[in-house]
């Protein structure tokens, strides 16, 4: 009995996948029960008489650490490549976990037939990947660089749980931020965000925000608003240095005569 086919053990029991420290955990763990004071306190923990157990090296087991395990999962592997096994040893989001290789998709889906594969349109993997490359982001950032709406793509993102509400941003109006799940990196066979192609040039690349459209609109408001304002001004009726006529329904009144001046 050997580490890596302890490890291969742990990883067809769990239903879920174990991570690096777990796998480490368990075997410490299981040698520590092979100590003497540990069989004295409980007889059930000592191995059989026949069992592989006994010549195991009990110190080497209880100084695993991740390295160890990693190396011993690379060793299973190997060994599963040179004898041609249709399943393979990956380390995901969550941990590591035993899957069938792609060479027997056509096999393994007929025990679905209710589940098709659903490919991503391409606008929403354009709003995806640059949620994953610029996250967290907010909705006007992607429709800024998009040049489009990303309402109908975003709700997509968020029923597949490939997109997921991470908080808001602290601007005007706190909007949304948008980040990737964990079903994202297992569904794209990642185990960590950095894991993306030319992730870190990516991001030195400046794109727009979406801040930039408001502050125009703002400054086209205001300028819409000045204008208003001297139209209203320049509306202002000015004095005129013309005498008013009167009107053609208007009287002219009659000289005054003098109040000497008597009938003759």
């Amino acid at each position: 009995m050997d580490l890596p086919s302890i490890l291969e053990s742990l990883l067809v029991a769990s239903e879920s996948p174990l991570p690096s420290p777990e796998l480490a955990r368990l075997v410490r763990a299981r040698a520590a029960e092979f100590s003497e004071d540990s069989i004295t306190e409980n007889p059930e923990n000592a191995p059989a008489p026949d069992s592989p157990e006994r010549v195991l090296d009990l110190n080497a087991l209880a100084e695993i650490g991740e390295d160890e395990v990693k190396a011993a999962l690379a060793e299973l592997n190997e060994i599963y490549e040179k004898s041609g096994r249709s399943f393979v040893v990956a380390e995901r989001s969550k941990g590591w976990k035993i899957y069938t290789r792609a060479d027997f998709a056509g096999f393994v889906k007929l025990l679905f037939p209710g589940r098709k594969p659903e490919r991503l349109s391409p606008p929403a993997m354009e709003t995806l990947a640059i949620i994953a490359y610029r996250q967290p982001v907010t909705k006007s950032a992607l429709e800024a660089v998009r040049g489009v709406s990303c309402d109908g793509m975003l709700q997509k993102l968020l029923d597949r749980e490939l997109v997921k509400i991470s908080g808001r941003a602290d601007l005007p109006g706190r909007p949304l931020l948008y980040a990737t799940t964990e079903l994202f990196l297992e569904h794209f066979g990642i185990t960590d965000i950095e894991d993306l192609p030319n992730i870190g040039e990516l991001r030195k690349v400046e794109l727009p925000d979406g801040t930039e459209d408001e502050e125009e609109k703002k400054q086209e408001t205001t300028s819409a608003e000045d204008a208003e304002t001297q139209l209203a001004l320049s509306a202002v009726e000015k004095p005129s240095n013309k005498t008013a006529e009167p009107s053609q329904g208007e009287a002219e009144e009659p000289p005054s005569e003098d109040s000497d001046s008597s009938e003759e």
